[in-house]
């Protein structure tokens, strides 16, 4: 919804930023920091965000804790890895430089926001040729983003209000945004800001938009936030603003049944497998988690089991969500793989076959039936889930410059609009298979920490 400006304001402030996870926080503290007084309106009443369901892993080349640990490399290996994850299909110029930005927002976030960050070097996600992952301890999007809200709450210049939806954007006679209309329980307020930046995330939860741009994901499960509906980009879209990779989305090919919780695929990149419910294979297992998703809802039921050793098992284990699968019984555990097997439900003598084919290729026996590359071979005892494939969050949206300022059709900025993280068209590509571990954080994150600073230095310069 777009309205006119009327003259009657409820009140004013500098920055309002619509949307309250990982993108907006970051872009209120950021503006804060400079001196813009933020009001950050957030849809739910107990919000979950996409940044709060994730493992909170945020992806940065060259910084002082990847060097630490003896890994040289720069942005630009980094951004050469989303290249080639996406078939070099998003755009270079944006994708290097969200890669030079991931530096240097990963030690602000340190240092500046007092986020805790370790660095990540136990295991690689699919398509990363270096580790370059920084994780909060328990590897939980959740605390990354109580450590970005308690900077926030300490911080006297930004007001964050929850159960307050934004339901439209203002605009004057230019098409310049003035403004937003909230929803109160209250009534209907109008905000004066001289900024706006949309934090909303994208249209995961929009069964209608899915339908439109991702159809073949509008009846899969979906794990990211519910109030991801898609007003954010429709606003943008409404004044003109250019869109691109609407089919672009992040999903998962291993989301533990019945208990919806994500399941580390480190458990399969690090050696373990996946079988249907005929206890087969069903092509090669890293070509990378999201597209991955596409396969397992291809097979019987839309089910499928990761076997995995004690070695793999522990490593899932340094996880918080894994901890609590295991705990709630989500995975098996055998000595042999035919005992595995009858406990996951499944036929021994297939499994076995399977699992035997897949060590002989493990011990250059012969080569992968799926032109897996080598890998461990797999020692008892042996652990299974069942899993299936969802969806947690779109990849596509508006289109954005440098400073996450959103763009018309003819590339000039719409004046005084932003965007991020979902709303902004990410770095993924087309369709799941672009997707690099890390790129939802990356502008989720990167994002808002451009629009934040480019926003309050504007204003503070009387622009």
């Amino acid at each position: 919804m777009i309205e006119r400006d009327t003259g009657n304001w409820s009140f004013e402030t500098d920055v309002v930023v619509v949307g309250s996870g990982g993108c907006g926080i970051t872009a209120a503290v950021a503006a804060a920091q400079i001196g813009a007084e933020v009001f950050v309106l957030e849809k739910q009443e107990r919000p979950l965000s996409n940044t709060a369901r994730s493992y909170g892993m945020v992806p940065a080349a060259g910084t002082r804790f990847q060097k630490a640990a003896g890994v040289d490399e720069t942005p630009e290996d980094f951004a050469r890895d989303i290249l080639n994850k996406n078939h070099h299909t998003s755009d270079p110029d944006m994708t290097l430089h969200l890669a030079r930005t991931a530096r240097t927002l990963v030690e602000w976030l340190v240092d500046e926001v007092g986020a805790e960050l370790y660095f990540v070097n136990d295991f690689l996600y699919v398509g990363h040729t270096k580790h370059r992952m920084h994780s909060p301890p328990n590897r939980t999007g959740a605390e990354l983003l109580a450590d970005l809200r308690k900077a926030a709450d300490a911080n006297k210049n930004i007001d964050i209000v929850n159960d307050s939806p934004a339901v439209g954007l203002i605009v004057d006679e230019h098409d310049a945004v003035i403004g937003v209309v909230v929803q109160r329980r209250e009534g209907r307020e109008r905000i004066r800001a001289r900024k706006v930046i949309l934090a909303s995330n994208g249209f995961g939860g929009s069964t209608d938009l899915l339908r439109q741009y991702i159809p073949e994901m509008a009846d899969a499960l979906y794990l990211g936030g519910e109030g991801n509906t898609g007003e954010g980009i429709l606003w943008g879209m409404a004044l003109g603003a250019e869109v691109a990779y609407m089919d672009a989305y992040q999903s998962h090919g291993s989301v533990a049944v019945p208990y919806n919780v994500l399941i580390t695929y480190a458990v399969i990149s690090e050696g373990g497998f996946q079988v249907n419910k005929n206890g087969q294979r069903f092509g090669t297992e890293i070509q990378g988690y999201s597209e991955r998703a596409l396969d397992v809802l291809a097979q019987p039921e839309r089910l499928a089991w990761n076997i995995f050793d004690e070695r793999i098992h522990q490593l899932g284990m340094t996880f918080e969500e894994y901890r609590g699968a295991y705990e709630a019984g989500a995975m098996k555990k055998a000595d042999s793989i035919g005992d595995l097997a009858r406990l996951l439900g499944l036929d021994a003598d297939s499994v076995t076959r399977t699992f035997e084919t897949y060590q002989a290729a493990a011990r250059g026996e012969l080569p992968d039936p799926f032109g897996r590359p080598t890998h461990a071979v797999l020692e008892p005892p042996f652990y299974g889930v069942k899993v299936t494939g969802a969806l947690f969050h779109t990849q596509g949206g508006l289109k954005v410059d440098f400073d996450a300022r959103v763009l018309k059709k003819d590339g000039s900025p719409i004046p005084n609009l932003y965007a991020g993280g979902g709303v902004a068209a990410g770095v993924s590509g087309h369709g799941p298979g672009g997707y690099l571990s890390g790129n939802g954080l990356l502008t989720a994150l990167g994002y808002g920490y451009l629009a934040g600073k480019h926003a309050a230095q504007a204003i503070k310069n009387g622009r």
